[in-house]
This record gives C-alpha cells, sequence and structure tokens, in this order.
C-alpha cells in the first residue's frame, strides 16, 4: 500500500512541461520534459490504494495501478517494473500513447487533481529502460512449432511476444510496409 496519508500530504498533481516549440522542431526527441525521480515518487504517494481501483478497471489492460504506484512510491522501481510487465507488454510505450483513462477513473479524483498515473508508469518503464531492468525472456526450450501471426500493432506484437515465451517461433505478417 502507498502512503496512507500522501493524498493528503501532497496535494498538488505536478506533470512535466512541455519543451518550448522552438526547440522541439529541431529534435524528435520528447515533447514533455522529465519530473525527478524523487518528485514521480511523491506523486505516486498520493495512490489512495481506495478499496475499490476504479483505476485498475478504467485501463484497458487491466493494469493493476495501486500495485506499482505503491513501488514507485517507495523508489522499488525493479518491483515497479515487473508488477508493470505483469499485464502490459510494452509499458515504454503505452505510457506515451494511451489516453489514460485510469486517470478520470482516479477515486482521487472526486476532490482533488488524479494521480498522474500515467507519467508514474512511463517513468517506471523509462527507468527500467536505464537500469538494464529490461531484459530478453529467452524461452527454456523451443516447441517446434511456428505460429504466425497477422498485424504488428500493439496486440498482434503482445501475443507475438506471449507466444515466443512459450517457446514457439512466430512469424509476423504485416500488409503496410
Amino acid at each position: 500500500m502507498a502512503d496512507p496519508k500522501g493524498f493528503l500530504t501532497i496535494r498538488e498533481r505536478e506533470l512535466p512541461g512541455e519543451r518550448p516549440v522552438a526547440e522541439r522542431i529541431r529534435d524528435y526527441r520528447e515533447v514533455h520534459g522529465l519530473l525527478p525521480l524523487s518528485v514521480v515518487s511523491d506523486q505516486a504517494s498520493r495512490c489512495m490504494d481506495c478499496g475499490t481501483p476504479f483505476c485498475h478497471m478504467g485501463c484497458p489492460l487491466g493494469n493493476v495501478i495501486p500495485d506499482w504506484n505503491t513501488h514507485s512510491w517507495r523508489g522499488d522501481w525493479h518491483s515497479g517494473i515487473e508488477r508493470l510487465h505483469a499485464t502490459n507488454n510494452f509499458p515504454e510505450f503505452t505510457g506515451r500513447l494511451c489516453p489514460a483513462p485510469c486517470e478520470s477513473a482516479c477515486v482521487l479524483g472526486i476532490n482533488q487533481e488524479p494521480v498522474t498515473i500515467r507519467n508514474i508508469e512511463q517513468t517506471t518503464a523509462d527507468t527500467g529502460w536505464e537500469e538494464g531492468r529490461v531484459t530478453p525472456q529467452v524461452p527454456q526450450r523451443l516447441t517446434g512449432r511456428t505460429v504466425a501471426v497477422v498485424g504488428s500493432g500493439p496486440a498482434g506484437l503482445a501475443a507475438a511476444q506471449q507466444l515466443t515465451r512459450a517457446g514457439h517461433t512466430v512469424a509476423v505478417f504485416e500488409r503496410d510496409d
């Protein structure tokens, strides 16, 4: 459980600011800046770990958000990325692209600004990559079977990843170049 009084002590929702447009048009880096890990941990402490986690129900992937918020609050980014990978094959890009319906489902949003769930997810994934905690999960044995996956969207790639982990050889077919 995250800090039981975190939402009372840290009331302000803090998100990274956008980089100036004049700077952004010269590169392909992130539009938003980065927050220090300590600020992200503070934001994670705002999670109430309420009895009915509506954020979990609001997430299309079924991410167990209070669990990895707790790890982020404690600064245990290793456990946070493991928990995040338990329900999400690609948090490094879903944390950037998802419209975050979990935040609008956050119970804290009734009286305050909701927890910065999307930013916490993105920071957890980025920190996992930076620390070398995201590693290939090579199957112990191959089954000798090949499975075709049609479509290289998020669902197709997630299916391909899980099938590969199960030991199958996977061929992904995509009609677009």
